[in-house]
């Protein structure tokens, strides 16, 4: 892994973004582990669209508008279930002490879908990987390969010092409710304008 990768990879990465709001709001209602839990979510959430990259079908994503389209309007109903829900103070978003925290098997699907729905993220793999793959390498798939694991590895890592960061200011938080009313309505706002983006989106 070149060092223009990995520092390309930790822009991209630590660039706010859906699953960095996701994580930051899982430190907040559960703590440390619930972020650690969901950072592993999002990351799994990754899986799908490098699989797309590699294997050639995110440049028919990318030629078929159809696709584009109907997976982006998937995205950008999600995006605005995430909104409402925090809003609504419902589910694991909701940052008191005491919601019933969901199972970690939830956590992870819900985050995974939240990578899963986003059609630009395969798109910019297709652009992003073949970069640092040398033009004379015998195996480019076994490349891209190892690249996308070295990427998946930056983003948990990432995410999860988001999460535990806002795991740590958890208390501090939550013992001033109208901070937290106003960090919940930034939530809510900011997935709604992260939808409003994706909705913008083009192939």
């Amino acid at each position: 892994m070149s060092l223009a990768f990995f520092i390309t990879s930790l822009l991209v990465v630590a660039s706010p973004g859906t699953g960095v709001l996701l994580t930051l709001a899982a430190g907040l209602s559960h703590g440390a582990r619930g972020a650690v839990v969901s950072a592993f979510g999002c990351t799994l959430g990754i899986l799908p669209q490098m699989v797309l990259a590699i294997s050639g079908l995110a440049a028919v994503l990318h030629a078929s508008n159809f696709a584009f389209q109907l997976l982006k309007v998937a995205g950008v109903v999600y995006l605005l279930y995430l909104a409402w829900a925090t809003w609504c103070e419902r589910g694991g978003m909701s940052m008191t002490s005491t919601t019933p925290a969901r199972s970690d098997l939830q956590v992870i699907r819900h985050a995974m879908l939240v990578n899963m729905l986003n059609p630009k993220l395969s798109v910019f793999f297709v652009a992003f990987l073949p970069q640092f793959v040398h033009p004379e390498e015998s195996n480019a798939a076994s490349a891209m390969l190892q690249l996308s694991a070295a990427f998946m590895a930056i983003t948990f890592c990432v995410f999860v010092l988001y999460g535990v960061f806002a795991a740590s200011a958890r208390d501090h938080i939550l013992s001033r409710p109208a901070v937290l009313s106003w960090m919940r309505r930034g939530f809510a706002a900011a997935f709604v304008g992260l939808g409003l983006k994706l909705a913008l989106a083009q192939p």
